[in-house]
This record gives structure tokens, C-alpha cells and sequence, in this order.
């Protein structure tokens, strides 16, 4: 009875050790190790990968890189609203610090793992034990129930019924047309690849419109106050209608007006700007000398270096002081002196006494004395330019053109020698400036008195029969109508001589 009672009090400890025994420790399946599982080596390393959304992951699945087993899922838990699985993995795995995770499946029935890959940035540092994968850098698959439910929507509850109708509308549509689509198409690609092109400068003028915006919202004050004040300023607008047109009419006409004197100046204003070129450019040539000038305009003409060693002493100097001076002129008066030649010409009054030939031949005789000249000298000769000559000056006009007939008829006239003179005798006393101006006096009292007087006045009047003066006129009147016309002199005359032109009123 006593042995008895002892073997049950030792069963029962055995118990009671066995059940504390148990209660201490735990067991899992999934802690057991698969056959061909990843081999991790030697010193493998641990990671963290969070995750939204695990699927039917569980431990012991297998973690690859490029689709080649580098570790294994050790654990899964729930950390707040995402999973977090922690990964085993080879110490030579070489995966960057920011590499990303995602959960894949090896087939369409296939089971889940966990694939670890590079950014496609590029990384940076390396993948050590503790890190962690954060949310934003972990993802997942799209499984096989969500693909066929999606499909299994589109052709249960979709549009598929009603894709024979849009096919044959399409048809219907394109039915001949099919050029034009395909150019419509081919346009369509042709503007989507300038747009591409042009991204960057699209991208630009958005934020340039996005600027604009918020730089009108900070004014929108100013602007609610311009867009309430608008309708007042439309309404003066309105009431000032008229007058506006009117200044645009104005401003119309104006710009006609200045159009033409714009175009009739052009040519005189492109002139002017070629014949300021070189003027501009000496100028600008000047440039350094008048800077210099420009510092002596103030002291001109007693500058510093002109009264003293140095500008102390200038200083010094005051109202009233004796002062050397010393001055360097440097003058060219080239210019000045062919400026006062060019001046000096010889007037009518002061011709030399020279041949025709001789005075049209001078270089510096007035405009006005070569005018008078050419005018007497030219046939038919100017009687007023005549008049204007001095006496030998005609004299030698009247023996160059052969008129001393006609000048000693008019007057006797000087000899066109002083021998000839000396010849003459007392017959030769007149002048033919002298003869000349009776000459136009008698054709002035001609002109008012008839004929009678401009006979009177060409010595035309009857004598007695055998008068030896008679004789002589009579003589000289007919060298005078053999060797010149008589058409010259009433010509020579103009108006103030016979209407008719008549040799009798002539005379």
C-alpha cells in the first residue's frame, strides 16, 4: 500500500514538472527548416521591409534578387495599419541602401516571394543589418483574382455589348474616308511630337501663367477697384466719342502729311546724315583733345602753366599782381590768307586796260565784271553791260569785234592805239561810252518822238547839197550796211528803237 501511494505521488510530479516544463517553451512549424531552402551563409544579415499589403506571404518564402534566392522571409508582424516582414539575407548580396521591395509570384499558381531590386535612379551606400525598407519604396503585384475580376467586369457589365454598334458607326464614319483620317492621324502625331518638343517652353508659360495668377490675386483689390470704376470710364468715353473720332481722323490726315515730307526729304536727309559722317568723325577723333580743353575753358586765357612754375603759385597770385607770362601761339593762317584772296577780285569799275582776250582770260575778276564782259562781248551784244564798261575797256571791245566804224560814226571814239589816237586828230576826242549812252538817249526820245527824232539823233538830218560832212556820212553808212545787218542793230536796240526795224527809222 505505502509503495503504491509513492508511485503515484511520482507520476504526479512527473506531471506537474512536465506541464511547467512545456509552459515555458513554444513551438512553431514555420521554424522549421524547408529542404533546398536559400542559403544565406555563414554571416548573413537581417532587414525590415514594411509593407501595405503582404497577400498570403509567409515565412519561410523565399527573398530574390534578379530571380536568384539570396535569403528568406523570417518573420511577418502587424505594425499599426501595415505589415512589417523581416528578410534574412546573404552578407554579399551588394544592394544599395535605397533598394526597393515588392511581392511577386513565381507563377500564375505559383507561390509568393519577396524581390529586392536597385532604384532606377541609381543607388547610393549599401544594404547593411538592421536597415530598414521603407512604405514608399515597397509595392506589390496585381494577383490573379483582381485581373480576372477586372476583365470579368468589362465583359459582364461593361461596354462589350455595345462594341458592334460603335465598330460599325466607326465604320460608317471612316467609310471612304480613309485618306483623311490617316492625314488627320499623321497631323495629330505630327503636332503631339511639336508639343513634346516643345515641353520644356509648354512647361514655362504655365508657370508663367501660374506667376501672373498669384501676382493677381495679391493685386485683387486694385483690380475688383478698376473693374467696379470701368463703367464710368466707358460711359466718359461714350460722351467724348466725337472728339475722339475726330482726333484719329486728325491723326490720319496727320500721318499722310507727315508720310509725304518724309519722303520728300529723304533724299536731302540721307545727304545730310552722309555729310555729317566725316564731321562726326573728326569729332570723335577730337575726342581726348577736347577733354583736355575743357579743363582750360574756365582759367582761358590765363592758365596755371601760363603764370606760374606750378598751380601753388598761380594760387597765390591776386587782383592786381604782376605777372610774367608766357605764352606758346601756334597759328596757321594758310586758310585765312587763300579765304582773302579768293575775296579780292576786281570789280567793273577797276578793269585793267587790257585786250578782250586778256580781261575774259583773268582768274579773279567779280562774277559781276565777267557778266557785264560776256554780256557787252556777245553777240547781240547787252548795251546796258556795255554802258557799265570803262571807256578804253569798250574801245577795246569795239576793235576785237571790228566796230570802230561803228563806234567812230557813234562818236568818234579813242583809238584803238595811242598811235591811232595821236592820228585821229581832233576828230578822235570822244569817247564810245560817250557815243554809246547818246546812242541810247536818242533812241529814248526815238522811241517818244517819232522818227524825226531818232534821225535827228544818228546825224541823219538834210544839209545842202555837196555838203563834204553829208558825203562823208553818206560813205560811212554804206561800209556800215555792207559789212554788217541791220537786223543786229534793232536787236542791239530792243525797244527803244523802230517798231518796223526799217534801215530809215534806224538812221
Amino acid at each position: 500500500m505505502g509503495g503504491r501511494m509513492r508511485s503515484l505521488l511520482r507520476g504526479a510530479a512527473a506531471v506537474v514538472a512536465g506541464a511547467v516544463l512545456l509552459s515555458g517553451c513554444s513551438f512553431d512549424v514555420y521554424e522549421l527548416p524547408l529542404p533546398g531552402g536559400a542559403d544565406v551563409g555563414d554571416d548573413p544579415i537581417e532587414v525590415t521591409a514594411a509593407f501595405r499589403d503582404v497577400l498570403d506571404l509567409v515565412p519561410q518564402s523565399s527573398v530574390k534578387v534578379n530571380d536568384v534566392s539570396v535569403g528568406e522571409v523570417t518573420d511577418i508582424r502587424l505594425s499599426g495599419t501595415h505589415a512589417v516582414v523581416t528578410l534574412r539575407l546573404r552578407g554579399d548580396t551588394g544592394l544599395p541602401d535605397n533598394a526597393t521591395a515588392s511581392i511577386r509570384q513565381t507563377s500564375l499558381l505559383g507561390e509568393k516571394f519577396v524581390s529586392l531590386d536597385a532604384p532606377a535612379k541609381g543607388g547610393r551606400g549599401s544594404l547593411d543589418d538592421g536597415d530598414d525598407i521603407p512604405l514608399s519604396a515597397t509595392g506589390r503585384n496585381p494577383e490573379v483574382e483582381e485581373v480576372l475580376g477586372a476583365v470579368s467586369l468589362i465583359l459582364n457589365g461593361g461596354g462589350v455589348a455595345q462594341l458592334k454598334s460603335i465598330t460599325k458607326e466607326v465604320n460608317q464614319v471612316l467609310g471612304g474616308r480613309e485618306d483623311t483620317a490617316r492625314s488627320v492621324l499623321t497631323q495629330v502625331d505630327d503636332l503631339v511630337s511639336r508639343l513634346d518638343d516643345r515641353k520644356a517652353e509648354i512647361v514655362d508659360a504655365i508657370d508663367a501663367v501660374d506667376r501672373l495668377a498669384s501676382t493677381a490675386r495679391e493685386h485683387m483689390d486694385s483690380i475688383d477697384l478698376a473693374l467696379e470704376e470701368l463703367p464710368d470710364a466707358l460711359d466718359s468715353l461714350d460722351g467724348q466719342r466725337e472728339d475722339l473720332v475726330a482726333m484719329l481722323q486728325g491723326l490720319s490726315e496727320l500721318g499722310d502729311v507727315g508720310t509725304r515730307v518724309i519722303r520728300n526729304v529723304q533724299d536731302d536727309t540721307v545727304d545730310l546724315l552722309r555729310d555729317l559722317n566725316p564731321v562726326l568723325t573728326q569729332i570723335n577723333a577730337a575726342g581726348d583733345s577736347f577733354v583736355r580743353a575743357f579743363s582750360t575753358f574756365v582759367t582761358f586765357p590765363f592758365v596755371d602753366e601760363s603764370v606760374g612754375r606750378d598751380p601753388q603759385v598761380a594760387r597765390n597770385l591776386h587782383m592786381g599782381d604782376y605777372v610774367n607770362l608766357s605764352i606758346d601761339l601756334d597759328l596757321d593762317i594758310s586758310g585765312v590768307l587763300s579765304s582773302i584772296t579768293d575775296l579780292a577780285c576786281i570789280p567793273v569799275n577797276a578793269l585793267p586796260d587790257l585786250p578782250l582776250s586778256d580781261l575774259l582770260g583773268l582768274d579773279n575778276l567779280c562774277p559781276g565784271a565777267q557778266q557785264t564782259l560776256r554780256g557787252c562781248a556777245t553777240a547781240p551784244a547787252d548795251l546796258t553791260s556795255c554802258l557799265r564798261l570803262p571807256d578804253f575797256t569798250l574801245d577795246s571791245i569795239c576793235d576785237t569785234l571790228g566796230l570802230r566804224a561803228v563806234c567812230n560814226l557813234l562818236g568818234g571814239g579813242r583809238a584803238s592805239s595811242p598811235s591811232a589816237a595821236a592820228g585821229a586828230g581832233g576828230s578822235g576826242s570822244g569817247s564810245s561810252a560817250g557815243a554809246l549812252q547818246d546812242l541810247l538817249s536818242g533812241v529814248a526820245e526815238g522811241a517818244s518822238s517819232g522818227l524825226s527824232g531818232l534821225s535827228g539823233l544818228l546825224g541823219l538830218n538834210r544839209v545842202a547839197p555837196g555838203d563834204a560832212r553829208q558825203a562823208r556820212e553818206e560813205r560811212d553808212w554804206r561800209a556800215f550796211d555792207e559789212k554788217y545787218d541791220v537786223g543786229l542793230l534793232r536787236v542791239m536796240s530792243g525797244p527803244l528803237g523802230d517798231p518796223d526795224g526799217s534801215r530809215e527809222g534806224a538812221r
